[in-house]
């Protein structure tokens, strides 16, 4: 039994010693292994298993080797003009010396403050450059007051001036110029700068939204006032032409109107002629048919012409 003790004892002191001397490395790991502050080795990038002295007498640093991003806090920043801009901007750098990041900067946090604060100076100098329409966006003019210039349709008057992508490009330039500048390099490289928000401060855009508000009131009475110019110009040709349409029909139609009572006499005319009995009795017929129905009474003389072919005598048409 005691002997069981002792094995069992040294299998667990062995344990405990194998925890305590190895570390691992992963994939998107860089290790630094220090003992008593002191680097010991080269930094350690091939993911696996490595061995170190236990008990902490050597200790292990990891930092990410991945891109690794600052968002620096919202500044507002003075264009050429003095005019103010709220800008929020974000970077991306990566460790590439791990032993002089430990030196220098120590934590990924004190490196996100450090770059951050480089990475607003370096935009601010260049914001100071240019004018406001470079940052907010679009390549346009302003005036005096900061806001846009417009012509009398309130379209934005365009100029020749540099694009933000060309201002991010120069305060990347600028950083990694400083970086490299250091008496003591930070060991990362940054590789971009980007913009995350640019606009005007509260005060300034409501004057924005107010002048906007304003031009674009003006540019709708403009075009009502020319579509009701338009649409009474269009409602007095149809009004005209209806009334030269009906003009027309009523000419056409009093024309055939006549054509046809004209056809007909003349083919009333020539039945007369052919046959005047035969035609005197079919007038009376169709006389018959109109008022004798079961609903009509009349009163006439027995030797009324009506009844000249009912008691048939006939007659002969006048």
């Amino acid at each position: 039994m005691r002997n069981l003790l002792i094995i069992g004892g040294l299998v667990l002191f062995g344990i405990i010693m194998f925890s305590c001397s190895v570390y691992t490395v992963d994939e998107t790991e860089q290790v630094i292994l220090t003992r008593f502050g002191e680097v010991q080795g080269s930094v350690k990038t091939e993911p696996g298993l490595y061995y170190k002295a236990p008990f902490n007498i050597d200790q292990v640093t990891k930092y990410d080797k991945r891109l690794l991003r600052i968002d620096a806090p919202p500044q507002e920043m003075l264009d050429v003009n003095l005019l103010l801009l709220d800008i929020d901007v974000y970077a991306r750098y990566r460790i590439t010396d791990a032993v002089q990041f430990r030196k220098t900067l120590s934590t990924e946090e004190n490196a996100r403050r450090v770059l951050g604060q480089k990475v607003n100076a370096a935009l601010r100098a260049e914001v100071a450059k240019r004018q406001r329409s470079d940052i907010i966006g679009g390549d346009v003019e302003v005036d005096e007051e900061g806001l846009a210039k417009t012509d009398d349709d309130g379209n934005a008057e365009v100029t020749a001036t540099e694009t933000r992508t060309e201002l991010l490009n120069r305060v990347l330039t600028t950083i990694q110029e400083s970086l490299a500048s250091e008496p003591e390099t930070f060991g990362v490289e940054m590789i971009d700068v980007r913009i995350k928000r640019a606009d005007f401060p509260p005060e300034v855009s409501n004057r924005v939204f107010a002048r906007m508000e304003s031009e674009r009131e003006k540019i709708a009475r403009r075009l009502r006032a020319e579509g009701e110019e338009r649409s009474r110009t269009i409602r007095a040709e149809a009004n005209k032409r209806v009334e030269v349409l009906l003009a027309e029909a009523d000419r056409t139609s009093n024309r055939l109107r006549g054509d046809g009572e004209a056809k007909a006499i003349a083919i009333l005319a020539k039945a007369l002629g052919a046959d005047p009995e035969f035609f005197a009795f079919q007038r009376s017929l169709d006389a018959y048919r109109t008022f004798f129905d079961q609903n009509t009474t009349v009163i006439l003389s027995a030797d009324a012409d009506l009844f000249q072919f009912l008691d048939g005598s006939g007659a002969k048409a006048d």
